[in-house]
């Protein structure tokens, strides 16, 4: 009992959600068609995912 691990909350959404809208938003700019919003989305998702495993994930680390 008294192993208890204490847990945090993971915010982890908040970068994708983040990801996401800003690749929306700049896709819509582009101005090309609808495709690009699309691929906008998919490429922030793909730049949210890079930030957390590299700059998120290594922040709390004790050397």
């Amino acid at each position: 009992m008294g192993h208890h691990k204490e847990e945090k909350e993971n915010f982890d959404y908040i970068y994708y959600l983040v990801g996401l809208v800003t690749g929306l938003f700049i896709g819509g700019i582009i101005e090309k068609g609808f495709t690009w919003i699309f691929v906008g989305g998919v490429l922030g998702l793909l730049t949210a995912a890079a930030f957390i495993a590299v700059l998120v994930r290594g922040r709390n680390e004790e050397a």
